[in-house]
């Protein structure tokens, strides 16, 4: 059940995977399942678990302030893979618990007017389909921004294929990577140049240059080249 032994490369596999499309160990804010697992680890994963790698250093600027971070610890063996399933097997509980106490709502024990329970009942609902409407009518506009970004090696040694693939490796909502290239800049170094396209409420580039810089075995800076508003 969950990762495993988080002190073990089989562990820390498990871990990478799992993390390959989520931003955290649950929801899409930290919270105390990352810290829970994060300090099941003892050393900062290799850089070949560009996921796990990318997700550690990013809860570790978190740990001055893990205490107040939103959730309840859980059990390490709660979090991970087969996690999942208990998660819906608790929401599918609480959902059946929530219909029997409407159930139990629905036994008038003071004797109420029927005909007073279904006129409140018929406002309640001409109120929320009017509600629905309204809503359902008004444009929801997302600003978005367009952002090119350069990313500098040390060395014309630097591994450029595997620098990709850990920025690539950097998933959170409202982050969409596109196209790159690699440009040279003498000495035979070349950097990556690589576009992505952001939610301006959800990604800053303070945010992206902090994910980016983790990969500080491959990663010597990252520059805004161009930010142009869509």
């Amino acid at each position: 059940m969950g990762f495993g032994d988080l002190k073990a490369p089989s562990g820390l596999k498990v871990l990478n995977d799992f993390l390959s499309d989520r931003s955290y160990i649950e929801g899409h804010v930290p919270s105390q399942a990352d810290v829970a697992v994060f300090e099941a680890i003892t050393a900062p994963p290799p850089t070949n678990l560009c996921h796990a790698l990318r997700w550690f250093n990013h809860i570790k600027s978190y740990q001055s302030q893990k205490n107040s971070l939103p959730g309840v610890k859980k059990p390490l063996g709660q979090y991970g893979p087969a996690a999942v399933g208990d998660s819906t097997a608790a929401v599918t509980q609480k959902a059946a618990a929530a219909a029997a106490d409407d159930d139990d709502d629905d036994v008038d024990l003071f004797g109420s007017d029927e005909e007073e329970d279904a006129e409140a009942a018929r406002l309640k609902e001409a109120r929320v389909a009017a509600y629905a409407a309204k809503k359902a009518n008004k444009p929801t506009l997302i600003a978005k921004s367009s952002i090119l970004l350069d990313v500098k090696p040390w060395d014309d040694e630097t591994d450029m294929a595997k620098l990709e693939e850990c920025v690539r490796s950097i998933q959170m909502e409202g982050l969409v990577w596109g196209q790159s290239k690699l440009v040279p800049v003498g000495y035979g170094i070349k950097k990556l140049q690589i576009n992505c396209v952001v939610e301006d409420d959800k990604v800053g580039t303070d945010i992206l240059e902090e994910h980016i810089s983790a990969f500080e075995d491959f990663v010597q800076s990252m520059d805004v080249a161009a930010f142009n508003k869509i």
